[in-house]
């Protein structure tokens, strides 16, 4: 039997014969869901000039003094300075009438809001005369231009994805397009004769093809396009041609089955079938010390154009097919949206597929030795206090030591991470690391985890504490690291 290398060392062979794709640019209008290719600094500041924060009076602050109801300060006034226009300078011992987010005057250093004067709010005749009943302190109702953002600070890293806010807050910076990063096109390709569409009567030996969508969907989610979802029997000859059918539309395809040792899995007889340089298909398999997810293989496809598309060969249980593809293909994908490209400067852990939380088994379990186990674990409460043994993880008098505000997680399905417990994927929200040499978790054990991209929209970032305007954080939420 080969033997199993760390799947460290496996995504590295995998990212090793990777390119990134060449980077655009959008207009902000179409830049919606995309990925920045680079960190963006704002080019104006915000706000952009001093304005007011209130509907009232601009006004010198020295000129308020002593302003209050029973002693009121009166002042002419001598403009209207509605949002958008260009105010004249303020003379002194006069006020100007301002809306929020009005120009503040030169020469006014503070806004009296409408209530605390004489006049009322609304679309009113501009008045001759206004009363001050509430005396103003340079500052008051203002705000100043550049106090959130100034023009040159960074406000958005790249590896952000762009959510209608982010693209909001582009815009305010100044910003009429953005650099992104390519929008990488995967095929998905099913194997097995036994598989079958979904809803489609079974017969004896067959199964639905659940991969498919399983796949496609995980594509969507890491921010790539499915090029398209197609599906082989267990023919060489055949896969080879469902193979250079995907490759014309793809800059990556992704299969499921036929990777392991059986007599029958296809894409080892393809293989097999041709090692050269002129070879239509080139695949590399090896064991990874990974549970669920041994099998794996790499290579690639040779389009009708002459260009080599990479492709990723995942087992074909679903269990292991989402492991697989959150371990081994996000890491690929956003290698080839340009990020983390130089693994000697250590940027690959910025790539997903790492993990990202520190959670605590809220149960116990078996785990096989020798081999990294990723459990599907969701979010629970803390076990109870006669569940916690004294020599459990941190205890303290058997209680749980939870100083460090870490999570709870539990398998989300009660067998563990059997390839085949397909039902309980839904309620999966990460993946729990188990170290090879560990045998057995307990209640109270610390656990990296790997964040699912269907519960963490904001793990499809693909970078994490990249740099950010203190000011301008759009990250998502925090998380224990």
């Amino acid at each position: 039997m080969a033997q199993m290398i760390p799947l460290e060392d496996y995504v590295a062979q995998v990212l090793e014969t990777l390119s990134p794709l060449e980077n655009g640019r959008l207009a902000l209008e179409q830049a919606h869901g995309r990925v920045l290719a680079e960190d963006v600094t704002a080019v104006v500041p915000v706000p952009p000039w001093t304005n007011s924060a209130m509907d009232g009076y601009a006004v010198r602050a020295g000129d308020t003094a002593g302003a209050s109801p029973q002693t009121p300060v009166v002042l002419p006034v001598t403009g209207d300075v509605p949002a958008g226009a260009a105010p004249q300078p303020l003379a002194a011992g006069t006020a100007q009438r301002i809306m929020t987010g009005a120009m503040l005057p030169e020469g006014a250093d503070a806004v009296v809001k409408v209530e605390d004067t004489d006049q009322a709010p609304g679309p009113l005749p501009l008045p001759e005369r206004v009363e001050l009943r509430a005396g103003a302190r340079p500052g008051l109702n203002v705000r100043r231009a550049g106090e959130d953002v100034r023009a040159g600070d960074p406000v958005m890293a790249a590896g952000t994805r762009l959510s209608a806010a982010a693209v909001s807050a582009l815009a305010s910076v100044g910003l009429g397009s953005v650099p992104v990063a390519a929008r990488v096109r995967v095929a998905v390709v099913s194997t097995g004769a036994e598989l079958r569409d979904p809803g489609q009567a079974l017969v004896p030996g067959t199964i639905p093809d659940s991969n498919g969508l399983l796949l496609a969907g995980l594509v969507s989610e890491h921010g790539a396009d499915c090029a398209s979802v197609t599906r082989s029997g267990d023919s060489a000859k055949e896969l080879g041609e469902v193979l250079r059918r995907a490759a014309a539309g793809a800059d990556l395809i992704v299969t499921s089955g036929g990777v392991s040792a059986g007599a029958f899995d296809p894409l080892t007889m393809l293989a097999q079938a041709g090692r050269g340089e002129d070879a239509p298909v080139r695949l590399d398999f090896v064991k990874v010390a990974m549970q669920p997810g041994k099998p794996q293989g790499h290579g690639w496809v040779r389009a009708d154009d002459g260009r080599r598309v990479p492709i990723i060969c995942l087992p074909g249980n679903p269990v292991s097919v989402l492991v697989s593809f959150t371990t081994v293909v996000a890491p690929a994908l956003a290698r080839l949206a340009g990020f983390g490209t130089d693994p000697v400067e250590g940027e690959d852990g910025d790539l997903p597929g790492r993990p990202r939380l520190t959670a605590r088994a809220a149960v116990a379990w078996r785990t096989p030795p020798g081999r990294r186990q990723h459990v599907p674990v969701r979010f629970t409460g803390p076990p109870s206090r006669s569940a916690v043994g004294d020599d459990a993880g941190d205890h303290s008098g058997g209680h749980v030591d939870d100083r460090a505000g870490l999570p709870w997680v539990t398998p989300s399905h009660r067998l563990g991470s059997g390839s085949h417990l397909v039902a309980s994927l839904p309620a999966a929200q990460a993946l729990a690391v188990v170290a090879a040499e560990v045998e057995a978790v307990d209640v109270g054990d610390a656990l990296p985890l790997i964040p699912l991209s269907h519960s963490f929209p904001y793990h499809l970032q693909v970078r994490t504490g990249a740099p950010h305007s203190s000011r301008t954080d759009p990250s998502g939420p925090p998380v224990k690291a």
